[in-house]
């Protein structure tokens, strides 16, 4: 065949049997392999506002590992930093100026209570024994009963009325407190029984989180992870009688006047305007007030506390008792069931604006209240 039939016969190729397709690669290259896996880790800070931790959960725990091998690549830390808007392949390193920071960045527990001496073998068991148990995260079902008390929390954080401190002691962990874990708050709805395990005491404890979860953990799980990257969040109470004598070390503290609001969901209750307890407490008032959704005298339901007053050198239950007796023709009563379905009728439980409350304790304070009466229909304190 000549040249000239060979060319016709290409020409004529009405199938197109001998046009030749480039080969598509179907397979990413390295580098965009290594653009893709940072790009999730990118995409899970922006959904959640932090970075991965090593957490319960399989994916963020995946990532968490992943970054870490980022960090200590340098060749892979160069070629991803364009595309690092949250600055997350910087390793940050802790400033030690005090030993309570080789403490608190104590990673491998080394000055834990629980733990036995640096000589001593650990993690080579001579018997493997396994938990019954293990404590899991899962979402918090009536979460919203609990939120208003977180909602509560972080505003008095905002205000300075709870103080930050670092975590100690892990048998100090009860009911009703809160922390902070790896910036989450975490308040402590429930501790079970305490048993006994090698000398020491654990118990399992219901854990609430502010993001919507829960957790039955154990109070050394939750200590270990708090001695690592937790804080104690307590409140901090008013001095009452700071402005009138000058509190010193000196002077006897006497106990806690309180005014609470009932954040229960009973529509009889919420009808009630101005609704407030007012009472005194010779323990801090959030202990006092741990137990609050099963005790009638709260109502059965979840307090807030609108005020707390420190009190010093004075009968602080006499003192209660002049503010009920200013404000006592406002007392209000109301019927409740306790978990027994016994009918209660609890004291202590005001219709009457706060300011009014706040304004009565200093006219007791100065004296002055003889001489003043509370105008129930103005809702105002008047002169007698």
């Amino acid at each position: 065949m000549n040249p000239d039939e060979l060319l016709k016969l290409i020409e004529e190729d009405e199938f197109g049997l001998l046009e030749v397709k480039p080969k598509v690669c179907n397979q990413c290259t390295a580098d965009e392999r290594l653009l893709n896996s940072f790009a999730e880790i990118n995409d899970f800070f922006d959904k959640t506002g932090h970075e991965p931790q090593d957490s319960d959960d399989i994916l963020e725990r995946k990532l968490y590992f992943r970054l870490n091998n980022l960090r200590e690549d340098a060749c892979k830390k160069d070629a991803l930093a364009p595309y690092d808007r949250h600055n997350l392949l910087k390793v940050v390193v802790k400033e030690i100026n005090s030993i309570n920071d080789i403490f608190s960045d104590d990673n491998f527990g080394m000055f834990n209570d629980d733990e036995d001496d640096l000589f001593t073998l650990k993690h080579i068991p001579k018997e493997i024994n396994m938990p019954d148990y293990i404590g899991r995260h899962k979402p918090c079902k009536d979460f919203e009963k609990f939120e208003p008390l977180f909602v509560q929390c972080h505003q008095e954080i905002k205000e300075g009325k709870r103080d930050l401190s670092p975590f100690q002691k892990e048998q100090a962990i009860d009911v009703g407190m809160f922390f902070i874990l790896k910036g989450v708050l975490v308040y402590i709805a429930e501790v079970g029984e305490f048993e006994y395990v090698n000398g020491k005491r654990r118990a399992r404890l219901r854990c609430i989180y502010d993001n919507g979860k829960e957790s039955d953990i154990l109070n050394r799980s939750l200590a270990r992870e708090l001695y690592r990257d937790g804080k104690r969040v307590s409140a901090v109470a008013e001095k009452v009688l700071d402005k009138f004598s000058g509190i010193t070390e000196e002077d006897k503290e006497s106990g806690y006047i309180y005014i609470l609001e009932s954040l229960s969901t009973d529509e009889k209750i919420q009808s009630i305007a101005d609704l407030y307890k007012i009472g005194f407490s010779t323990t801090p008032v959030l202990q006092r007030i741990k137990n609050a959704e099963q005790e009638p005298t709260y109502l059965m339901a979840p307090v807030k506390i609108v005020a707390e007053y420190k009190t010093f050198n004075m009968n602080t239950q006499k003192f209660e008792l002049l503010l009920h007796n200013f404000l006592g023709h406002c007392c209000v009563s109301i019927d409740i069931t306790d978990r027994n379905g016994i009918r209660r009728t609890p004291r202590e439980w005001f219709s009457v604006p706060y300011e009014v409350v706040d304004k009565a304790i200093h006219l007791i304070i100065s004296s002055e209240v003889v001489n003043y009466k509370y105008d129930r229909d103005n809702k105002e304190i008047v002169k007698k």
